[in-house]
């Protein structure tokens, strides 16, 4: 089990995060970027997992900026929700979020980031500017947006992406673009649909997301261990 603690961002914001320590010595640290939905039950439980698997996590409310204590369930009404609060706040303002929760597991040693759906995208934009070691996005639908306002952008450390073969808000065209740009990138396709790592969700595909964990947790003990 987690605790809630405190953070403050470079623009001096103050935010709150879940961050939970694994029972012994810690391999690394793993930032974990949420969905649309908050920290909720869902994010709690994956950084939990990975405390489980010997890292210290930490998941950044990113929504902290909109309101204190943001968590939404799965539901239609919630989605509205959670873009509605998303979208408006940008990419800046979340990487200092992200930033100071890597800074607050700096003394670990090496940290590593994964983020999912809205959190996906952030996770491939903080390969390219935050001081992290490696990245991995899961179904991240923004990339090529975030390509398109800054085109230069590269990542900066090793990334591991994973899309959902049927996946209606990323078509596959849109990650074929991804893998054009980026050719040294693993990409990671499922027969899935999106969000198929969540448990709460009616698309949750219990065979891809143990799939995409083992991957993951490969990469992570590759340029984290």
């Amino acid at each position: 089990m987690g605790q809630t603690i405190s953070l403050t961002a470079s623009d001096g914001h103050k935010l709150t995060a879940y961050r939970a320590d694994p029972a012994g010595a810690a391999i690394g640290a793993v930032v974990v970027v949420q969905e649309i939905f908050g920290v909720n039950v869902h994010i709690k439980s994956v950084a939990d997992g990975y405390a489980a698997q010997g890292y210290v996590a930490i998941a950044p409310a990113l929504f902290d900026r909109e309101g204190s204590g943001i968590e939404l369930g799965y539901e239609a009404d919630d989605i509205a929700r959670g873009r509605e609060l998303a979208f408006p706040l940008g990419w800046e303002s979340p990487i200092l979020d992200i930033n100071a929760a890597i800074e607050a597991v700096a003394d670990v040693g090496k940290t590593g980031i994964v983020g999912y759906c809205w959190g996906g995208s952030l996770a491939y934009l903080a390969s390219c500017k935050s001081k992290v070691d490696c990245a991995v996005g899961y179904y991240g639908g923004q990339i090529l947006k975030i390509l398109a306002a800054e085109p230069d952008l590269k990542p900066q450390v090793p990334v591991m992406l994973h899309f959902g073969e049927h996946d209606h808000g990323i078509p596959l065209s849109d990650v074929d673009q991804v893998r054009e740009r980026h050719p040294d990138v693993p990409i990671h396709l499922y027969d899935a649909d999106h969000g198929f790592n969540c448990d709460m969700r009616g698309s949750y595909n219990q065979l891809a997301a143990e799939l995409a964990l083992q991957r993951t947790l490969d990469f992570y003990a590759t340029h984290l261990g």
